[in-house]
């Protein structure tokens, strides 16, 4: 088991450091200029521009820059933010990583606790009319796109009801002296309904993996043999084949782990909601490589983690897997 899971944290090592290279001079492949925005309010003078290339490391070729860049990598400096500056990059990414681990976390429970209770409840009652309405429903809403679906309920939840917050992650009218609990629900409030919206869209995915998965493992032989000795059908289903048939939703998890980092950019612009989706899509526009390269490196740790993770379940549930 250790020497398994050492080949695959050094496999996902090795995967790491590629895709940190293939990044960073993609990135300066691009077209543009990443001065540009800073240069639109006035004309920047020559030696103001001078100074700011040298600051950002503009002025030099992409292979110094790079050498650069695992320089403040290795000490945990990841540079100076262009759009932001002067701030530097771990401060802008951490500013938003609490309300997107709050988003991805909530997104992901109900969308994985919900959406497996409901693949499990359709495949027992696979053919029939309520079967067949939970998967149309369930299609809808993935068919939905979440800036338009996120716009209803706003619409709807916030301006015509006023039951929730149309965006934001506080209230700006929060008093000073509030409480932690009132802090708290404050914030629950507004995280309601960009939870809703990706769950939506989302969760029609994980029930089908999990309705399909277990209607396979409930016609094994094993299972026949469980039902055949007496055992009640939520024993059968819960005791004995629903543990096989979890392979392809943790799959699942694992790909879609990553939205603890980026959330959904739609749906954060529609919320305002600010987290790390919104800004890497602020950093492509304006052309900010450090915060950009910030963001893009957490996504893809958080890709390889999900597939690490996704492994480690697979071995537990059948420690067989460790030879494939």
């Amino acid at each position: 088991m250790l020497a398994w899971l050492a080949r695959r944290l050094a496999l996902a090592t090795v995967t790491y450091a590629v895709v940190t290279v293939v990044l960073f001079f993609l990135m300066r492949a691009t077209p543009g200029d990443p001065l540009q925005r800073l240069d639109d309010d006035r004309p920047m003078p020559p030696a103001e521009r001078e100074r700011l290339e040298a600051i950002f490391g503009l002025d030099q070729p992409p292979l110094v820059q790079f050498q650069r860049f695992l320089g403040g990598l290795v000490q945990g400096d990841l540079g100076t933010s262009i759009e932001f500056y002067p701030l530097k990059v771990r401060d802008v990414v951490a500013s938003r990583v609490v309300p997107s681990l709050l988003l991805g976390t909530a997104v992901l429970l109900v969308n994985f606790t919900l959406g497996v209770w409901l693949g499990v409840f359709q495949a027992r009652r696979r053919g029939k009319a309520v079967d067949r309405w939970l998967t149309r429903i369930a299609l809808t809403g993935y068919a939905m796109p979440s800036f338009w679906l996120g716009l209803m309920l706003v619409a709807l939840v916030a301006v015509e009801w006023r039951l929730l917050p149309a965006g934001g992650f506080t209230s700006p009218l929060l008093r000073a002296d509030a409480s932690f609990a009132e802090r708290g629900l404050d914030v629950l409030r507004h995280l309601i309904l960009p939870t809703l919206t990706l769950s939506v869209v989302t969760i029609a995915v994980t029930t089908r993996y999990q309705r399909t998965a277990l209607i396979e493992v409930l016609r094994r032989d094993y299972v026949q043999a469980a039902r055949a000795r007496g055992l009640r059908e939520a024993r059968v289903v819960w005791r004995h084949a629903w543990r096989n048939a979890l392979f392809p939703v943790l799959t699942l998890f694992g790909l879609w782990l990553p939205i603890l980092v980026t959330g959904s950019v739609f749906v954060e612009e529609v919320f305002a909601w600010p987290g790390l989706g919104g800004l890497a899509a602020t950093a492509i526009g304006s052309r900010d490589y450090p915060v950009l390269m910030a963001t893009a490196l957490l996504a893809s740790g958080a890709v390889l983690l999900g597939g690490v993770l996704t492994d480690l379940a697979y071995v537990w549930l059948d420690p067989r897997t460790q030879s494939a």
